[in-house]
């Protein structure tokens, strides 16, 4: 097979795509053949050994994968060789074929694509989790979505709008406007604007009647994550997803108390280490959504798995909306579609 292999932990200029062995399939296991792999910004950190959680020495990266079932192992239930499915992994997707544990591995609605399949994966279950079981939000509340013109960002936007909320989004450029309206949100705000501190604060207050947002979800961290702080409701709720801006902000316990704020945190991989039953029934209701029409994934590009270092090279630096996704079918010197 094809994969891209880490020996050394550095950028992804630093790697590249082998030819080497199948992965075995083990009991409970399924290989799949895989057609599109996500590329989500943890990929970038696992690479360069900034994950909190490292495999050992050489993985192939990737988090998602969407492909066809071509073995299973021993005691799997429910799968069989030709079934089109999307699996979350730990690491392995950025490969023509992977294995996954069966209790990860979901099998496709027949109208989904298998590039849909792969933008759907990490980022709605992550979107989802935030905003629903974190958050715990309630019809009628407002949501502020920070980075929302990443892929957890725009993931959040789209589900929250199919639950009814009102959004507002938060984005770094503002050329990504325009998707994210089309996503569904109700209001975009950008972040990079001089004087966030209390310009985020005063849009939100517009946007809202003076209310405030009763739901914060916060993908940058830094001042931006400071700022939404003051733009939270009394008694609102903020869910920190991640740090993409790069500083891991300091909480004033004082604020929290006087506005009666709460800050929670997610870690989506817990949930499907200890409740992957309950990861399951999210991902079918992901799966009817997008059949319903109410969830579609924003795809910025698709590329070769030869070009896996542009995609995560445009993921940190910000030069993308939504999703990014690798085509192992796709010749190497493919234009991007």
């Amino acid at each position: 097979m094809r994969a891209v292999r880490v020996h050394a932990f550095g950028p992804p200029q630093a790697h590249g795509v082998e030819d080497c062995k199948s992965p075995a399939c083990g009991d409970g296991e399924v290989r799949i053949e895989v057609h599109a792999a996500g590329v989500n910004f943890p990929d970038l950190l696992l690479m360069a050994g900034e994950y909190q959680k490292l495999p050992p020495l050489p993985f192939v990266p990737g988090t998602d994968a969407a492909g066809v079932i071509a073995a299973i192992g021993a005691g799997v239930r429910g799968l069989r060789v030709g079934d089109r499915v999307l699996a979350h992994l730990d690491h392995g997707a950025y490969a023509s074929q992977a294995v996954a544990p069966a209790d990860w591995v979901y099998r496709l609605p027949e109208t989904m694509s298998f590039i849909d399949a792969a933008a759907m994966g990490l980022v709605y279950q992550t979107a989802y989790f935030a905003l629903m079981q974190r958050a715990a939000w309630r019809p009628g509340e407002t949501v502020l979505i920070t980075g929302a013109g990443g892929g957890v960002g725009l993931a959040a936007v789209q589900i929250a709008r199919s639950q009814g909320a009102l959004v507002i989004a938060g984005v770094s450029r503002p050329e990504q406007a325009e998707a994210l309206r089309a996503a569904g949100a109700d209001q975009v705000i950008v972040l990079a604007a001089e004087g966030l501190r209390e310009n985020l604060r005063r849009q939100v207050l517009d946007a809202t009647q003076g209310h405030g947002a009763d739901v914060v979800i916060e993908t940058v961290g830094g001042d931006v994550f400071d700022a939404s702080l003051r733009a939270a409701a009394w008694c609102g709720r903020v869910v920190v997803v991640g740090f993409a801006g790069g500083r891991i902000p300091q909480i004033k316990a004082n604020y929290l108390l006087v506005k009666n704020i709460a800050v929670a945190g997610l870690q989506w991989t817990d949930y499907r280490a200890r409740q992957p039953e309950r990861v399951r029934v999210v991902q079918q209701h992901l799966f009817d959504l997008h059949g319903a029409g109410k969830l579609r994934p924003h795809v910025d590009a698709v590329l070769p798995l030869e070009q896996f270092a542009e995609a995560l090279a445009r993921i940190r630096e910000g030069r993308k909306t939504g999703k990014l996704v690798l085509d192992t079918r796709l010749p190497p010197s493919s234009p991007e579609t």
